[in-house]
């Protein structure tokens, strides 16, 4: 993973990824996938382990690992995470290029038509 480059991931995002790495027995190594959505064109996919990917990002004791051909859509991305008392869930932020769902999980390219009827923009 060249630097400067590749999904970013926030601090939340990561000690979560790092906690989930750990019950799972694969310290530091998470995996991203993204499958086709509902709501928009694709929808994360959060497991442990590598799972033959590549790294797409690096942060806090984890580094999150996604198919290779994936690798170029998770670039401009960002992966936060929020919780509180009833759950919690990770989120995407992205620029203009992408449009998010209100789920916060799935995104899609911003000059294709929206899926499902969302019409939600960050």
């Amino acid at each position: 993973m060249p630097k400067g480059q590749g999904m970013q991931l926030t601090a939340a995002a990561a000690a979560e990824l790092c906690r989930q790495a750990a019950v799972a027995g694969t310290p530091g190594m998470m995996h991203l996938d993204l499958v086709d959505g509902t709501c928009e064109r694709w929808v994360i996919r959060i497991r442990p382990g590598r799972l033959a990917g590549v790294p797409v990002a690096r942060a806090d004791g984890i580094t999150l690992f996604a198919p290779g051909d994936q690798g170029e859509r998770l670039n401009t991305l960002e992966l936060d995470y929020r919780g509180d008392l009833s759950g919690g869930g990770f989120l995407i932020r992205t620029g203009r290029e992408h449009r998010v769902c209100a789920c916060g999980a799935a995104f899609g390219p911003a000059d294709e038509p929206a899926q499902g009827g969302s019409t939600s923009t960050k």
